[in-house]
């Protein structure tokens, strides 16, 4: 614990409780993977922190200073959250912590049975997640009516970026913290083989990393590298489905047609970062997300990195070279062309690196959010 750690937990230790996630570590999806990295710095300045995990992920009690409370939660796309969430706030309420912190727009659909209890709450929205393409109609109006029950019953409110931010303010008339998703910065030490193994050579693949869900636009990735026709190039699709549909099978399915395209499932601890490591480009060519995790992951290598100019990515703040219009296949297609022709040099790769360094630090999100929660504490 640092001096200044130290002496914030002194002034106010606090016990939270965490809603809303399936579990960490090593469990896919950004808000696990957000959690993963937030939650130990906090209890690592003094506080208590419990985790209500979803029983079909996780069997830990305890990881880095963090306890797990193991919940039960169905296996289903539509039921799994907010019913996972539903028993946590029960089991909160019996353990009287002196904050509950939600993720997500879905699970904040109990707010209003924590407040009733009697708990602080604080919510981040980690973006409108009712735009995700595999939702129905149904689940899409339920994650609205979520989002609204979060932002008007919580006691605090955490955006992940200006564009949500400007959002809660404009639809709610209600203030929110912005405290962006962080990163942390590796060490390019990983052993190249760990990418081999995969059929892969280091300096000649595109990499994507991401759940296999519609939103992510595969597809657009896909043929956009064949198109561009790169030789001795390949394409790394990490990743997979939580709960498998026609998305998957079909992706699956063109995969097989091309042996250029490589799918490693999903992976993590030094065979994901030598994979980030290795890569000759990172490419996002999604339609929908908060403040892209697997963006910054990438960034954080020094990797030179292409994304769609959804608002979400380009708060990121890259140059205008490294967008594309969202589904331009062509421009796509053409960037990473002109891309691949320019290897990343030491400097550059420095440079990417000292950016997300200064403005994407989790030791300060980990501050920030304990503000947060001591001013929810006080209401």
């Amino acid at each position: 614990m640092t001096d200044g750690d130290r002496q914030v937990a002194e002034k106010c230790p606090m016990h939270v409780f965490v809603v809303g996630l399936r579990a960490f570590p090593r469990v896919p999806g950004g808000v696990e993977t957000h959690s993963e990295n937030l939650y130990p710095l906090i209890a690592r300045q003094g506080h208590q922190v419990t985790c209500s995990s979803r029983s079909p992920y996780h069997q830990l009690d305890e990881w880095s200073g963090v306890r797990f409370i193991r919940t039960w939660a169905p296996k289903s796309k539509f039921l799994e959250a907010i019913v996972h969430s539903m028993l946590s706030v029960i089991k909160a309420a019996i353990i009287r912590p002196d904050v509950v912190h939600v993720h997500a727009v879905g699970p904040s659909l109990v707010v209003p049975l924590a407040r009733i209890a009697a708990l602080n709450v604080v919510v981040t929205h980690h973006g409108p997640d009712y735009d995700r393409e595999k939702w129905n109609w149904l689940a899409k109006a339920v994650l609205r009516l979520g989002e609204w029950c979060g932002m008007r019953f919580a006691t605090e409110r955490i955006v992940i970026s200006n564009v949500i931010e400007e959002m809660v303010r404009t639809r709610y008339g209600k203030a929110s913290h912005i405290i962006p998703n962080g990163v942390r910065i590796p060490t390019l030490d990983f052993d190249p083989k760990l990418v081999r193994r995969h059929g892969l050579e280091p300096g000649a693949y595109v990499l994507m990393v991401s759940r296999f869900v519609p939103e992510k636009r595969h597809f657009d990735l896909i043929d956009a590298f064949v198109s561009a026709n790169v030789p001795d190039v390949k394409l790394a699709l990490v990743g997979d489905s939580d709960h498998p549909g026609e998305y998957d099978r079909e992706l699956k399915a063109r995969a097989e047609t091309d042996e250029r395209i490589v799918l490693t499932g999903y992976i993590g601890g030094d065979e994901l970062h030598a994979i980030y490591q290795h890569a000759a480009l990172f490419v996002l060519p999604s339609s929908h997300e908060g403040l892209p995790i697997s963006m910054l992951e990438s960034l954080s290598y020094g990797l030179p990195t292409i994304a769609s100019d959804i608002p979400a990515n380009c708060a990121v703040g890259l140059g205008e070279s490294c967008y594309f219009p969202l589904g331009d296949v062509d421009e796509l297609s053409a960037k990473i062309a002109d891309r691949l022709k320019r290897p990343v040099t030491p400097d550059e790769r420095d440079d990417i690196r000292n950016f997300v360094r200064e403005r994407f630090n989790w030791n300060d999100i980990a501050r920030q959010t304990v503000r947060v929660y001591e001013e929810a504490s006080r209401n």
